[in-house]
């Protein structure tokens, strides 16, 4: 059977515009998430939880860097939603477990109580994800979305040091590009952003 030029390229085209055009048909049938809605005292739990773990002294705090809105923001548009569902169930758990513990609500209590309590979630964070290594290599299978006080920590972390606060006030800025300076005088204790 000879195929003809015409024929050819009638085929290759309609070959190239069904590789275009039907990854969209399949992906249609599946829908938009929902989106995640973050209410204002959310971003106000998830401010005092990050002014908590980076808390303001000489320099500003994760607070002044708007970590609330910044991990709202994240875990609404870059998470799986096993994953949020962990981090919702966590924003809703963190507040009413530190109530039940020391008889206060979490924003608006003692920065020495707030600190012992998110010292405790974070030892039982590692706990969780050394069970879960253990479990997933064993089982061969894809681990579990983490705990939801790593997921905080973490993106608190991240958001205050690719903030403008935390890599102009926290730690030491170079611009880059600048000039070439191959002797940089070295203070212990200094931290450089590059």
């Amino acid at each position: 059977m000879n195929m003809t030029r015409r024929e050819a390229v009638i085929k290759l085209a309609v070959l190239m515009g069904a590789s275009v055009v039907g990854p969209r048909l399949l992906a249609k049938n599946f829908g938009r998430a929902t989106p995640l809605d973050f209410s204002a005292g959310d971003i106000a739990l998830l401010d005092e939880i990050g002014e908590t773990i980076i808390p303001a002294t000489t320099i500003p705090g994760a607070r002044a860097a708007n970590i609330g809105a910044f991990i709202a923001m994240m875990v609404a548009d870059c998470y799986a939603p096993p994953a949020q569902a962990v981090f919702r169930t966590g924003l809703v758990r963190l507040p009413a477990d530190y109530e039940a513990r020391y008889g206060e609500k979490f924003i608006g209590g003692k920065p020495e109580n707030r600190t012992q309590f998110l010292n405790t979630l974070d030892a039982e964070q590692r706990q969780h994800a050394a069970g879960h290594r253990r479990k997933a290599r064993d089982e061969d299978d894809d681990a579990p979305p983490p705990h939801y006080f790593r997921m905080m920590r973490e993106l608190t972390l991240l958001g205050y040091f690719t903030s403008e606060t935390g890599a102009t006030k926290a730690l030491h800025y170079v611009e880059v590009p600048g000039r070439y300076d191959g002797n940089v005088p070295y203070k212990k204790g200094d931290v450089w952003l590059i």
